[in-house]
Order: structure tokens, then sequence, then C-alpha cells
């Protein structure tokens, strides 16, 4: 899930916006997870889809 959408429970402000030092504090910590922490869902789908796709057509090969 990305941040830009949450809503901070100690301020009611959008974490984006890091108005308090729970803001902040989680924000940064969201920054510093997985790359594809920040990726939309539909196209981490799409990558594991070309993924599996790619894998099935190397074993298709090697037969």
């Amino acid at each position: 899930m990305t941040y830009d959408r949450l809503v901070c429970a100690n301020c009611a402000a959008p974490v984006s916006e890091g108005r308090c030092p729970v803001c902040r504090a989680n924000r940064a910590r969201m920054q510093q997870e997985s790359p594809f922490a920040g990726l939309h869902p539909m196209a981490l789908i799409a990558l594991v889809a070309i993924l599996v796709a790619a894998v099935a057509l190397l074993a298709h090969q090697t037969v």
C-alpha cells in the first residue's frame, strides 16, 4: 500500500503531508521498504503474469 492514501490516526491528515511526528515517522518507514511497495497492485500483478509466461515459455522450449 502506498502512503499517499493513508490518513494519520494522530492528526487526521494525509500521511504524505507529514504534518505530525507520527506521520513523518510512518512516511519515512514506508519509504524505506521494498521498492515494489509503491507499485500499483495491477502493475504488480502484470509483472507476475509476465514472469509466469516467461517461465512457461522457457519450460516449453526445453522439452
